[in-house]
């Protein structure tokens, strides 16, 4: 009996070590061997009721980790709050608070996952634990990056790579670093680091970062016109990124290969890889894989004269590409209302340690109780005045972008959003006395062309004077707005439709005979352009919209750099 009874607490003991071991292990097998992860952690599952408090917690921690690897983030949130509010493990809640952050960036929610930024941030330097310190530094680099914050994330990048926890290698930071590289526009397709990464993650044998360095490699060929070596490489990969199930880099692959069979003219192929991507991921997504899937479907469809399904393809993409664009100055934004509010918390901490110190004055000063209440008042003045300014700042600021979120960067016109809610107002106010209207689609002949054949800079000078051209033939009340890329639309209001049709052979006649200087040498360019006319088409803006754009392909299959106006009787005219 004595016997049994002290041997069954070692066996409890040894029993609980090995589980808390085997826990440590399925951590450490996350994404190098993810299939091996889900087998394990389904194995332990069973044994739950044997596990110590920790160790429910740690189980509880990686049930959440997986719940958002596999992309499901309603229910991972509520499990990763659990661990941060009540596993009382310093360790536990910093990977938690990381994970979590990443989901809410994903989901959009960027205040949110600023504000869970500032708090890791603030808490690294007493975090002990090498691991928890390491995946904070992964999600954070990868946060920063979607702000934009690229040296900052670089940064984080190589702190990862410096003090390595035990189990886990330099692959994972050098895959992140590689992606901050990427989108700064500091790598090729030959630049040694590519390969460093590989080799190391291969090493390591983590698949999920190998193929996210290939994929990077892939998109550098496509961005130097070498889309076979995107096309092999991106078929050799794929088996691999269909057995890791990882969204993120399914996505990418297919709509990768959709480009490069584009661009190589392989229209079936481009279509069928595009359709892949928006089969494989949600269609309420705002992403830039499914922004440039549609877009190749678009040119497909243009390309092979299906106007109607090239017209819905192009809403999809010009729907996605506004919101991509909304979604990166919504991140922008979050990061500075994060600094501010930061800042906000750092004038509040010397604004009570400044009022400390006028409460021990007045107590040691009690013979100079007149002097004391003149300091005390003058130090608050001066809390009240930082605090004014701040505000006043603060405001600025809010307006500042609210300014620049409505305006296209580069034109400095109405971006696609707000042109297309001015002109629904100015139309319904416009039907209701009776007054007429003409809408112009403009787009710029040959433009890629421009930028392959002169270079970006070329194509944004481009850009501008056709910007300044329309400004000038334009009235006070017109409205002006770039839909995307190259393609610009206006809005005459109380115009009819011969005076639109002017208009718009004025400026077609002043593009044409204007050009650009690129280095000593003159840059010449046209527009095709379409008009539709509340007389013809009514006062709805996505009837108009589909005249316009059906008057815009009539110019383009005619040749090109002319107008075409749609009359509602005989069809289609040509200026």
């Amino acid at each position: 009996m004595a016997v049994c009874a002290w041997f069954v607490p070692i066996h409890a003991r040894a029993q609980e070590a090995r589980l808390g071991a085997q826990l440590e292990q399925i951590e450490s097998l996350r994404t190098n061997d993810h299939a091996r992860f889900v087998r394990l952690l389904e194995t332990v599952r069973l044994r739950v009721a044997d596990m110590s408090p920790r160790e429910r917690w740690q189980f509880r921690y990686l049930d959440g980790w997986e719940t958002s690897f596999q992309g499901d983030y309603a229910h991972a949130e509520p499990v990763l709050r659990d661990v941060i509010g009540h596993s009382g493990d310093p360790a536990l809640v910093t990977k938690a608070s990381a994970v979590l952050m990443g989901d809410l960036g994903r989901n959009k929610r960027y205040d949110e996952a600023f504000e869970l930024a500032n708090g890791l941030v603030a808490g690294l330097p007493q975090t002990q634990d090498k691991l928890a310190r390491f995946v904070a530094l992964s999600y954070l680099s990868q946060l920063l990056r979607s702000a934009g914050q690229y040296d900052l994330a670089a940064k984080y990048a190589r702190d990862m790579a410096q003090e390595l926890p035990p189990g886990e290698s330099a692959c994972k930071p050098m895959t992140i670093l590689l992606s901050v590289l990427y989108d700064s526009h500091k790598l090729s397709s030959s630049s040694p680091e590519l390969q460093r990464g590989v080799e190391t993650c291969q090493a390591a044998r983590d698949s999920v970062f190998t193929n996210t360095i290939w994929l990077v490699k892939a998109s550098l060929y496509l961005d130097e016109e070498q889309s076979q070596k995107a096309i092999d490489l991106i078929q050799r990969i794929m088996p691999s990124i269909r057995g890791d199930q990882y969204y993120s880099n399914t996505l990418a692959a297919q709509t990768e290969l959709a480009q490069a069979y584009w661009k190589q003219g392989n229209d079936a192929s481009a279509r069928k890889a595009a359709l892949g991507t928006l089969a494989s991921s949600d269609p309420n997504d705002i992403d830039e894989t499914l922004r440039d899937a549609y877009q190749v479907l678009y040119r497909i469809e243009r390309k092979h004269g299906n106007a109607a399904a090239a017209l819905a393809h192009y809403e999809h993409y010009v729907a996605q590409d506004t919101g991509y664009l909304n979604d990166v100055r919504a991140r922008a934004l979050a990061y500075a209302v994060a600094q501010q509010h930061l800042l906000a918390q750092k004038l509040e901490t010397e604004k009570l340690s400044r009022q400390n110190n006028v409460l021990r004055l007045q107590r040691a000063l009690d013979t100079q109780a007149m002097e004391t209440s003149r300091l005390y008042i003058v130090l608050l003045l001066v809390v009240l005045i930082s605090v004014v300014l701040w505000l006043v700042r603060l405001k600025l600021s809010q307006l500042r972008f609210k300014r620049l979120s409505s305006i296209d960067g580069l034109t400095g016109i109405l971006n696609h959003q707000n042109f297309i809610g001015a002109a629904t107002r100015a139309l319904h106010l416009l039907e209701r006395k009776h007054g007429s209207a003409a809408l112009v689609f403009i787009d710029l002949d040959n433009f890629k062309q421009i930028n392959d054949n002169h270079g970006h800079a070329t194509g944004d000078a481009v850009l501008r004077r056709t910007v300044a051209i329309c400004q000038q033939a334009l009235r006070t009340g017109d409205l002006f707005g770039r839909l995307g890329g190259e393609e610009f639309g206006i809005l005459l209001l109380d115009c009819p439709a011969d005076q639109g049709k002017a208009i718009a052979e004025q400026i077609r006649r002043t593009i044409e005979s204007t050009s650009v200087d690129s280095e000593g040498a003159q840059v010449a360019f046209s527009a095709s352009v379409g008009v539709a006319t509340t007389e013809a088409s009514g006062y709805d803006l996505q009837h108009l919209c589909r005249e316009a754009d059906a008057a815009l392909y009539r110019a383009k299959r005619a040749g090109r750099n002319r107008v075409v106006v749609d009359t509602g009787h005989d069809g289609l005219v040509e200026a």
